[in-house]
């Protein structure tokens, strides 16, 4: 293989015999990522670093847990996975929204974002114990992302339409960065050097494009169905950005380059969740049941499976009984997708091969729940935006 491959790229055209020249793979071009960014090893799969079983030094003492953040009865509780039963609950801030993991994954922080007040707080949770530790006093953060070089935690102050950078450790404000146009700005993802990241709106109807190299708005983008867009996940080739929209009842997909709309996935009720399989080939798309932002529990939810080779759905698989699948993540091993049951007050745990669903009584409104350890080098903010 290595000579034929040296034979297609040094001799001459009519030299190379069409054996060496069929044999030699094509070289995946070198992505240029932005300084302190790790490199991405695989141009075709940046999750690649993220695979079942992956998991960095720096949470091979961690707990197996998944912790469960609950809107409305301001607390956590927390899973164990092996058993599926709550083994220990405390109470946090107001309104705690996702449990984000920091990016040297050394710290799970509680979004407590105190909604309507402006009381809100980062709760820290030690992932080799379990346990909370003193909330820091933080302006409105709703969710939570990194940079791509862990030089700032990016608080997502919804209701101010801003994005606040902080110190990554101790959360002191570092500068902001106003998005005018961005109404209910909540959820992003990056693009595969780090360059640029894209928010959702989610109450503009729109996208938002940041530089992230001069911290600048780019421009807005609304897609042509867009009624209230979600989560937001970059495709494995780093090409195209999948956007659930709980009004579409769908996934927009977007050239992230280009910032332009090029296609939609139907997939069921409420479309909201999106998270990539340990492999790297398939998306999971949670469907919460109601295109309200408060729905009836029971409703019509389900989950879907895109391929993201073909772009399309494999299949869906509806919770019984009816239900609200909203935010989570896959386990270490690809086996499960734990998501929260927002409107039911339960969280989901899903098989991954048959779409079986065992479901798990927590508190008031469960939310962004992260699934611990997870596999990666670093995360990128939300529920574990591993890579």
């Amino acid at each position: 293989m290595l000579v034929a491959l040296f034979l297609a790229l040094t001799l001459p055209p009519s030299l190379v015999t069409p054996a060496a020249a069929q044999a030699a793979p094509p070289v995946p071009p070198r992505i240029d990522t932005v300084p302190g960014m790790p490199p991405v090893v695989d141009p075709s799969n940046l999750y690649s670093e993220a695979g079942a079983g992956d998991l960095a030094d720096a949470v091979k003492t961690a707990l197996p847990r998944v912790y469960v953040p609950n809107v409305r009865s301001d607390d956590v509780y927390v899973i164990d996975p092996a058993t599926d039963r709550v083994v220990d609950r405390f109470p946090v801030g107001r309104s705690p929204q996702h449990v984000v993991p920091s990016w040297d994954l050394s710290t799970l922080w509680v979004a407590n974002n105190a909604e309507g007040r402006t009381d809100g707080s980062l709760t820290p949770i030690d992932p080799n114990t379990g346990k909370p530790g003193p909330a820091v006093p933080v302006d409105d953060p709703y969710n939570m992302y990194f940079t791509p070089d862990g030089h700032s935690a990016i608080v997502v102050a919804e209701a101010h339409k801003r994005l606040d950078f902080r110190d990554p450790k101790t959360m002191a404000l570092q500068f902001s960065l106003p998005v005018p146009g961005c109404g209910g700005i909540n959820h992003a993802d990056f693009s595969i050097d780090g360059r640029y990241a894209i928010f959702t709106c989610e109450f503009s109807r729109g996208l938002v494009k940041i530089d992230m190299v001069a911290h600048k708005v780019l421009g807005y983008l609304h897609p042509a169905r867009a009624g209230m867009p979600q989560d937001i996940r970059v495709s494995p080739d780093g090409k195209l950005f999948y956007v659930a929209d709980m009004m579409a009842d769908g996934v927009f997909l977007i050239d992230g380059d280009a910032f332009k709309e090029i296609g939609f996935i139907h997939t069921g009720v409420g479309t909201h969740g999106l998270y990539p399989s340990r492999d790297g080939r398939r998306l999971y798309v949670s469907n919460r049941g109601s295109n309200k932002i408060h729905g009836p529990p029971h409703g019509p939810g389900s989950v879907s499976v895109i391929d993201f080779a073909t772009r399309k759905v494999e299949i869906t698989w509806p919770i019984p009984g009816g239900g609200s699948p909203d935010m989570g993540n896959v386990s270490v091993d690809g086996k499960h997708l734990w998501l929260s049951g927002r409107f039911d007050d339960v969280v989901y745990d899903i098989d991954t091969a048959t779409g079986a669903v065992n479901a798990i009584p927590v508190g008031m409104e469960p939310h962004g729940l992260a699934v611990w350890p997870q596999p990666g080098r670093y995360s990128l903010g939300h529920t574990g935006n591993m890579r």
